[in-house]
């Protein structure tokens, strides 16, 4: 989508309801230029950039909720917690591969390890969203298990690539399960 019509939406959504920018740049002064062009009250951060370029984007985007992603592919992503943690506003754990030569940074259907996810909120000074291959019929289990201050989900509510009414239906149906054995 272009940062036109990004921008166009992010307007037109009224208070408290937040409105997210997910960006790929991973340097502070760029990133802070995506966020100006579309004027989002959150900009989730999906690559794992340098924790001193995250240190940046705090001092040019004070105003600006921070998202960091984590891409969960072992346990070092627990090391991360602490470089970030200074800088952001909460964090979301997803299943993408980053390093790969074409990099996978979300959408991809799969689960992580949700052991890791869990100790993740455990040790995170700040609320922890997951995501990663989340559907219908893992998302109970997943809250269960791991206890995130929310969900995202994607590819686990589609079908041929688009949003079907009745997998979500059945998504929020899990959720509320799970919420309501919480409480």
């Amino acid at each position: 989508m272009a940062d036109d019509e990004i921008a166009e939406i992010a307007a037109s959504v009224p208070p408290p309801t937040a409105t997210f920018l997910l960006t790929c740049e991973v340097n502070a002064a760029a990133i802070a230029r995506h966020v100006e062009r579309t004027r989002p009250s959150v900009v989730q951060v999906v690559s794992h950039i340098e924790v001193s370029e995250a240190a940046k984007l705090a001092a040019l985007l004070p105003a600006t909720r921070r998202v960091q992603v984590i891409h969960v592919e072992d346990a070092r992503a627990l090391d991360l917690i602490e470089g970030y943690a200074p800088y952001i506003h909460a964090f979301l754990l997803d299943s993408g591969r980053p390093g790969l030569a074409i990099p996978e940074l979300g959408g991809t259907g799969r689960v992580h390890d949700w052991g890791i996810s869990a100790e993740f909120v455990r040790r995170s000074p700040h609320p922890v969203f997951l995501a990663g291959g989340l559907s219908p019929a893992n998302v109970t289990d997943a809250i269960r298990r791991v206890r995130p201050f929310g969900v995202d989900l994607c590819s686990g509510v589609r079908t041929d690539r688009r949003l079907d009414p009745n997998k979500l239906s059945a998504f929020m149906k899990a959720v509320r399960e799970a919420d309501q054995e919480q409480s």
